[in-house]
């Protein structure tokens, strides 16, 4: 299985970003990618997010599923990778 619709909003220069993107892109998995002072801004992350989140967050089939590692934990739950 894999997941339907992915958003990861990412900014620049963030290595946690690049891993979450290399899994995708390594298992053929579309993704939506949001970059921060391109797509939105910090207080709309921070809106969308919280004021103690951490780059990247993504949202996988409309659920918040946190960031790379808590993404790839879940994933590894449903055997996913």
């Amino acid at each position: 299985m894999k997941p339907n619709t992915t958003v990861i909003y990412t900014r620049r220069n963030c290595p946690f970003c690049t891993k979450i993107k290399k899994v995708y892109d390594a298992k053929g998995w579309t993704y939506a990618e949001l970059v921060l002072d391109e797509n939105y801004t910090r207080d709309q992350f921070w809106g969308e997010f919280g004021r103690s989140a951490t780059f990247p967050q993504l949202i996988v089939d409309g659920k918040k599923t946190g960031g790379c590692n808590e993404t790839i934990s879940e994933f590894r739950s449903k055997g996913w990778v």
